[in-house]
């Protein structure tokens, strides 16, 4: 038993952060507080208020405290904790994917282009953006209206006649000399900027008077080009919603909590025009109340955010949270670098675009329950056509190469909850004869199940994509394995039809019992499921490793071309099929590549 009396007499009245340890010594709760003694003297009163409460106090066998010099410090401290720990008692936001921005480069003649991760590149930073998906359409429109070029430098630092882009209009060609005046691109840039700051109207109005002014000087030719992009703007416009009570960048949150699953939904605003969307499902003990999800959520997802300012001026949220709003308020503020607000209750506009996240966070948590059951419910079937106890993992193996080359093996994880990814592996078969589909198996099921496992990641079901001599096989590897763990996976072979079609696949025992499903029924929902999940997954493992062979195996042959040679001229030509289009000349200019190197390679590239 925990010593709480005696604990808390060492705790001082500080701002800090404290971790709860089980009887194992693993972290089961990281939390901050603005006084230690006070937050953790709450969790050891007689009255506990809250079923997560109790069931955390029990299992409570030490705690630790780290006193910090500021809030800030403790909420950033915390954060780190948790994604580092990951405490089955908080709130966990499962989201570690930077955010896409569109950078504008600074060179001289500047380039559009999707960026991730550090903003280490010079340039202006346009976003966030939802996901890479929305950077690219916005980068699609800009192409059609405003040429400015997307190639990448090594590209345009080696053209010597416009590209493909140049010919279909949707670059204006400043890789070569005397196609596009300094003036015009500079302007095509500012225009871009401007439309990138959600300052349509003045882009437009600034068209549409260079259009009559072209239109009185007689340059019908340049009119009408800036009527097409007056058309093409204004088409943009209509496609966004805009407001213009609103000129902040913001968040609207929206939250919604149904059957123990949380859907928070994030609504991004720039210059009053909604970006996009996405939503998030945090995973959260049993009752954990709005209030702590919300704080947990704003602190992990901003926190992380502010590390590279990109904090939004006002972030909306349709709870009130109290202290840890002003909290909050407080830490981003300073750690953004400026003012930040953080409001539970606006009005007007904002109100408007609260509530629109508000119905996305619904509809999304609606249609994440109904998938939810959807999945149990085939779990229970297949459990019930296998006469089996209630079933919570799966994983399948697939084999994937072409002609032997490249192998590479699969294994996919499924839980109640469907697909867990996180703990999908590619295993890259080395030391077979290629093609030995047998040799492959036996490989990866060695290579997944040598090793100690733990007890809760043993599956109930072993899946092997293959018929009955593949099974057979696989069971030979597995069998000794399983005399070691505390339960005992049903393996089953997933052959195919005779004519490949779904619906007709055979399920193999290792018994040789064979049986179907109706094409209807649940049970083969879910193992046509994770078998293609599988396949999938082998299959874009394979191609990578095809397509990163044939990258480099010309350049391979070639003698006096090393690995360092080689990355130098794929990064100086912009890839394989560049340097292939290359003249002598331009391959020589390549730092470390003399003349007769350049010479042999042009000359071998030729060849292939």
């Amino acid at each position: 038993m925990f010593d709480a009396k005696s604990f808390l007499k060492t705790v001082p009245e500080s701002p800090g952060v404290y971790r709860m340890m089980d009887a194992d010594g693993q972290i089961i709760y990281v939390g901050k507080a603005k006084a230690l003694k006070k937050r953790l003297s709450s969790y050891f009163r007689k009255n506990v208020v809250g079923e997560k409460t109790k069931a955390l106090v029990k299992a409570i066998a030490d705690v630790e405290f780290t006193v910090t010099h500021s809030e800030t410090e403790a909420l950033i401290l915390e954060h780190n904790l948790i994604k580092k720990h990951l405490p089955r008692y908080n709130v966990l936001l499962r989201d570690d994917k930077s955010y896409p921005y569109i950078l504008l480069s600074n060179h001289r003649h500047p380039r559009l282009s999707i960026h991730r991760g550090a903003k280490r590149r010079k340039g202006e930073y346009f976003g966030p953006f939802p996901d890479s998906g929305a950077v690219r359409q916005s980068l699609y429109l800009l192409q059609r209206i405003f040429p400015v070029r997307q190639c990448e430098d090594s590209v345009y630092a080696n053209r010597t006649r416009p590209c493909l882009m140049y010919q279909i209009g949707r670059c204006s060609g400043p890789c070569v000399e005397g196609i596009v005046s300094e003036e015009h691109y500079s302007e095509m840039v500012d225009y871009t900027r401007q439309f990138l700051q959600g300052k349509d109207r003045q882009v437009i109005a600034s068209l549409v008077t260079k259009m009559e002014e072209a239109s009185k000087n007689l340059e019908f030719e340049k009119a009408a080009e800036y009527r097409d992009q007056i058309q093409a703007l204004r088409r943009v416009q209509e496609q966004q919603f805009v407001s213009q009570d609103s000129e902040d960048d913001l968040d609207a949150i929206g939250v919604s909590i149904e059957n123990g699953v949380a859907c928070i939904h994030v609504l991004f605003l720039r210059q009053g025009k909604i970006l996009g969307s996405r939503s998030y499902f945090p995973k959260m003990p049993a009752n954990t109340d709005a209030e702590e999800v919300v704080a947990s959520f704003l602190g992990q997802f901003y926190i992380k955010q502010a590390e590279g300012r990109t904090v939004p001026t006002s972030i909306l949220v349709g709870i009130d949270l109290g202290e840890e709003l002003e909290l909050l308020t407080k830490a981003l503020s300073e750690l953004a670098g400026r003012k930040i607000s953080v409001q539970s209750k606006p009005r007007g506009a904002r109100a408007r675009f609260l509530k629109l996240a508000q119905t996305n966070a619904a509809t999304a948590l609606t249609s994440k329950i109904n998938h939810k059951m959807t999945i149990h419910n085939r779990f229970l079937a297949l459990a019930e056509t296998l006469q089996l106890d209630p079933i919570k993992r799966m994983e399948c193996f697939d084999i994937s190469h072409t002609m032997g080359e490249k192998t590479v093996a699969s294994c996919v994880v499924f839980n109640q909850d469907g697909p867990v990814k996180p703990e999908y592996r590619r295993y890259n078969i080395t030391g077979i004869t290629g093609g030995d589909d047998y040799a492959a198996m036996a490989q990866v099921l060695e290579r997944r199940y040598g090793k100690q496992m733990d007890p809760e990641k043993i599956p109930d079901i072993i899946l092997i994509d293959g018929g009955k001599g593949q099974l057979n096989r696989a069971w030979e590897v597995v069998k000794p394995f399983m005399d070691c763990w505390p339960k005992h996976p049903l393996m089953l072979g997933v052959a195919k039809g005779v004519t490949r079609k779904p619906g007709l696949e055979t399920l193999i025992k290792v018994s040789g019992e064979e049986f179907s499903l109706p094409s209807d029924a649940p049970a083969l929902h879910l193992i046509q499921h994770i078998r293609d999940e599988s396949h999938n997954h082998a299959i874009a493992g394979h191609r990578a490793q095809r397509a990163k062979v044939r990258k480099s195996s010309v350049l391979q042959e070639i003698e006096g071309v090393g690995p360092k040679r080689r990355q130098a001229l794929l990064k100086y030509m912009g890839g394989i099929q560049e340097l292939k289009r290359a003249s002598v000349e331009e391959i020589a200019k390549v730092p470390g590549i003399s003349r007769v190197l350049a010479e042999k390679i042009h000359s071998s590239l030729q060849q292939h």
